[in-house]
């Protein structure tokens, strides 16, 4: 009884933690059979690698299980937390555990491992190169920019993915087949599983409240009503995936393209005060300035792109700014679609035709028996003709007509562009109309 006494004190993600590879929920492409992950655990040789991906996805829990899985000694180093003298530390537990009676393998799991500058980083890497220990390095960051390359290129990068909603439903599932959770209506679950947003880590910390909460309250069906009273601010999120979701991000994006910069700057806070992910938001705003904006005005995709990367440096809130100055941007920049129309109309016209043979001049011909045949004969090089274009050439297969897929609207930069096409378009009328050069 003092046991399961114990036991029920564990924080809950403790108690519902994996204790082998098949309990593990989620990251069936690289824990699968046959997948590479669960390949190296199999192979009964650990390696050194890295877990990248979104918090609360399992990197820390798929590191022990395979210092479990290799009968290893497990040293943990927050790089949040730790410096130069853990590494050390480390170092020194592995030579001691390499060299008892009984040696034992070692896994050094460094998590935030971004966080480390390049001189611990490269303090790794000769106890990876001699065999100490086996290097486990978790990461949120795109290791190709924040892990050093000499450590990369000796640790196999495994990209985990944000647990998807049946996943979430798994741990609700394990939560109640313990006890730890009462019933819980389908409106409630499904709010709980929207806010968890493919973090089981936010999720267990959740179900850990509401079982503390319910317990207390001897609440024996969790309705969505009393969820909402429970965590208030917290649940104040959307479902993603959900009808006001798309709505609220339908509701900015026109906002946007109708030039309204008060009700473009009230949705997109409306929707990170409700928990919406500011990166998933940075992908919308870009693409909010390729479809709606486009050659109208080019620095608003450089603008857009520029905010991204600012959130990404400074996170929240700071980094909302950058998003928020962004979307005001667009509401007030001029409007052009015809770049957005033209790219699907090239595309509906590429997948009903036939595969057009490329006209011989506009051919490649790097070598002899290529120019024997023809390739390339008669291009004229645009640089070389008068106010570089060569008027009258045609650029598209033979007996094609021209498309007019890019129609630019007379707002901002297009206004020039179109100007542009209509003196080029002259041009090559003119060349048709003239006489042919006698010999």
């Amino acid at each position: 009884m003092s046991h399961v006494s114990s036991l029920s004190h564990q924080p809950l993600a403790e108690r519902l933690r994996p204790r082998t590879l098949g309990e593990v929920v989620g990251q069936q492409h690289v824990l699968g059979p046959g997948m590479p992950l669960r390949l190296a655990f199999e192979s009964g040789r650990p390696h050194s690698c890295i877990l990248w991906g979104p918090p609360g996805v399992g990197k820390t829990t798929i590191a022990r299980l395979m210092a479990e899985a290799f009968d290893a000694q497990f040293i943990s180093i927050s790089a949040v937390l730790g410096g130069v003298k853990d590494i050390r530390d480390a170092v020194q537990l592995a030579e001691s555990a390499a060299g008892g009676l009984m040696p034992q393998r070692t896994i050094v799991f460094v998590d935030e491992v971004h966080r480390f500058n390049k001189s611990q980083q490269d303090a790794f890497l000769p106890h990876v190169e001699s065999g100490l220990f086996t290097f486990v390095g978790a990461t949120t960051e795109n290791p190709s920019f924040e892990v050093n390359s000499a450590l990369l290129s000796r640790a196999a990068v495994y990209v985990l993915q944000p647990l998807t909603s049946d996943d979430l439903k798994q741990i609700v599932v394990r939560a109640q087949d313990i006890q730890a959770l009462p019933a819980i209506e389908n409106e409630a679950l499904e709010r709980l599983i929207a806010y968890a947003d493919g973090d089981a880590r936010r999720l267990l910390n959740t179900l850990e409240t509401l079982s503390v909460t319910a317990g207390q309250a001897k609440v024996e069906t969790i309705t969505d009503a009393w969820l909402l009273q429970v965590l208030g601010e917290r649940m104040r999120r959307y479902d993603k995936g959900g009808e006001q979701f798309y709505d609220t991000i339908s509701a900015l994006h026109k906002s946007v393209r109708g030039s309204d910069p008060d009700a473009a700057l009230y949705w997109l806070v409306r929707m990170l005060d409700g928990g919406a992910d500011p990166r998933y938001m940075a992908r919308r705003i870009v693409r909010m300035a390729w479809e709606d904006i486009g050659l109208a005005d080019p620095r608003a995709m450089q603008i857009c792109n520029e905010a991204a990367q600012t959130y990404e440096r400074l996170g929240s809130p700071e980094g909302e700014l950058a998003l928020a100055q962004a979307v005001l941007y667009l509401a007030v920049a001029p409007k052009s679609n015809a770049g957005y129309m033209a790219y699907n109309k090239a595309r509906a016209f590429v997948k009903q035709d036939g595969t057009r043979p490329v006209p011989m001049h506009l051919r490649n011909a790097p070598t002899r028996l290529m120019k024997e045949l023809d390739y390339g004969k008669g291009y004229r090089y645009a640089h070389d003709e008068e106010g570089g274009f060569a008027a009258g050439e045609s650029y598209l297969p033979e007996g094609m007509e021209p498309p007019g897929f890019y129609a630019p609207v007379p707002r901002g930069l297009e206004i020039k562009i179109g100007q542009k096409l209509e003196e080029l378009r002259a041009r090559n009328a003119a060349a048709a109309d003239a006489p042919p050069e006698r010999d």
